[in-house]
């Protein structure tokens, strides 16, 4: 019963595709604790399947290049629980969507509709960086919803596009540091990480 509630907290374009892993750490495994791989099919499970595992410390989704995307925005949440202003006036240009808090809490997993291609880094001098893939990862997923944020997938489209025009640097190469512009943000900021 439990899973079942847990399931409803997240997009259901999430939910029904058998994209899902277990973690390690940050290593993607099985829901019995082998090797998995975010481009092997072969060692993807259902969401019920990997609940039901108990290896690992969490559970991540694969990304496959069929339009679900994630942002990954590191080292933006404050330990009081707001963000950074260079991650509030990013979050300004971002379409209500699914944002999970990250396993570390000074995270954000920002979920939605786009194509990315190769994936990109901006990392900025004051040590926070913005990710952004749709293929060949997998992101850990909390469901840890960040502030009041609506259980679907908006389309990301202009804002991955807006990012991938900047400069950055493709994944996994080092970053080069490069500022995200934007303006004031409206999201209601996470809630403390105890």
């Amino acid at each position: 019963m439990a899973a079942h509630r847990d399931r409803a907290k997240l997009p259901a374009e999430l939910v029904t595709e058998d994209r899902w892993v277990r973690r390690d750490g940050k290593r993607p495994i099985t829901p019995v604790g082998r090797a998995a791989s975010s481009t092997n099919p072969l060692t993807w499970s259902s969401l019920a399947d990997v609940e039901a595992g108990k290896a690992g410390d969490g559970i991540g989704f694969v990304l496959n290049g069929d339009g679900i995307a994630c942002i990954d925005i590191d080292h933006c949440v404050r330990p009081d629980g707001s963000l950074e202003p260079w991650a509030a006036r990013f979050l300004r240009r971002v379409p209500e969507t699914w944002i999970e808090v990250s396993p570390s809490g000074t995270g954000l997993h920002v979920w939605g509709i786009a194509t990315v291609g190769a994936g990109r880094m901006l990392k900025r001098p004051d040590g926070g960086s913005i990710e952004v893939y749709d293929r060949g990862r997998y992101i850990t997923v909390t469901r840890r919803p960040f502030g009041h944020c609506p259980r679907t997938l908006a389309d990301l489209s202009g804002v991955v596009d807006a990012l991938l025009d900047q400069e950055v640097t493709p994944c996994p190469d080092r970053p080069r540091s490069a500022a995200v512009n934007g303006v004031a943000a409206t999201r209601t900021p996470a809630r403390p990480m105890s």
